[in-house]
């Protein structure tokens, strides 16, 4: 009975360790998948909705791809405030941007038009946020980004900020898009040295 017992705590005491170190891979794999970054590169950023949509991001089967083309939209407004809002708006889906939505957009960059120019590559505070060329954005996926079915919160960086900033995103699960639903990435960064009295 002694070695019975022996050869039944041995087998036991095996069983859990493998299904233990099954159930950690899983883990391990499911964190891999669920953190990690795209880039996207364009030869140049679109003026206008017509531009956009020509984009092979436009099929916004991802919500990276309509994170990028979001802050790629949100770069024209500098220059043109109806075509930025035209293209947010081809980018919003079902529904256009709301009045408030409009209005938060265009206090948030009163006076600082570069936020949206410093999430690309080569946009510093030193060089008054102007991208290199090709202009290249990174957007970021962190373990807790798809937590809610049909929705997602993805991230980008700014060159004048700390933290990368949040934007969230909604599928449709009808058409497979994802389209966006509140841009929270437009919160104050260092101002370039050109404006800066203290630099």
């Amino acid at each position: 009975m002694g070695i019975l017992d022996s050869l039944k705590r041995f087998a036991e005491s095996t069983l859990k360790k493998e299904a233990t170190k099954v159930v950690n891979d899983a883990v391990k794999s499911v964190g891999k998948g669920r953190n990690h970054t795209e880039t996207f590169t364009f030869a140049a950023l679109p003026t206008n909705v017509a531009e956009l949509q020509a984009l092979p991001e436009a099929s916004l089967d991802t919500a990276f791809k309509a994170t990028a083309l979001t802050l790629a939209a949100l770069c024209r407004y500098e220059h043109n405030q109806a075509d930025s809002i035209e293209m947010l708006n081809f980018l919003k889906g079902p529904s256009d941007l709301s009045t408030y939505e409009k209005q938060f957009i265009q206090e948030r960059l009163k006076e600082r038009m570069y936020i949206p120019r410093s999430f690309f590559a080569g946009a510093t505070p030193q060089n008054g946020y102007v991208p290199t060329t090709p202009y290249t954005i990174t957007v970021i996926e962190n373990p807790y980004s798809f937590d809610n079915e049909n929705w997602a919160t993805l991230y980008v960086k700014s060159g004048g900020g700390d933290n990368a900033r949040p934007v969230q995103l909604r599928k449709k699960p009808s058409t497979g898009q994802w389209f966006l639903n509140d841009i929270q990435c437009l919160s104050e960064i260092r101002v370039p040295v050109e404006k800066d009295p203290w630099a």
